[in-house]
């Protein structure tokens, strides 16, 4: 029997990211497109850390909320106001319904199909299991991505 906290947090952090993503894609102003997608993002690593992968967490947090997004956001705010003005397109309708087409078709796989439920395993602290293993199996490999990640820069 699961913990009923960490099945209301998954599905808690679950409508939080789709909803976000949604809203991505939604809302007209770019800017917030963006803030929504930050909000996804932050909503999938809430995801990572339900399923007790901390170390891929903290990694969605840093590479995408701190890289990516802020890359996003400075080149929307970067690009002049007249490229990114929207105009009104007459794909509407068939978007949304190729979309919805789409949505019948995941909805009826995910009835159709028979999901096995895993078992759990005794999970260790992930970011510890990492640095062990690349500092003691894998440290030629580590030392030379890091030789060519430091010369890249």
């Amino acid at each position: 029997m699961e913990d009923v906290g960490s099945v209301v947090a998954f599905w808690a952090l679950s409508v939080v990211t789709v909803g976000a993503a949604l809203m991505v894609v939604a809302v007209r102003n770019l800017i917030h497109a963006v803030l929504f997608l930050i909000l996804s993002f932050i909503g999938v690593a809430g995801l990572y850390i339900t399923l007790s992968a901390d170390f891929v967490a903290i990694t969605q947090i840093l590479i995408y909320v701190g890289a990516i997004s802020v890359l996003i956001l400075f080149a929307v705010l970067l690009t002049p106001r007249a490229a990114r003005d929207n105009a009104e397109t007459f794909l509407q309708v068939p978007g949304l319904v190729l979309a919805a087409l789409v949505g019948v078709t995941i909805g009826a796989v995910v009835l159709v199909t028979d999901w096995n439920e895993a078992t759990r395993g005794p999970f260790s602290e992930t970011a510890e299991a990492i640095g062990e293993a690349l500092l003691d199996k894998y440290v030629l490999p580590f030392e030379i991505a890091s030789v060519l990640l430091l010369a890249a820069m």
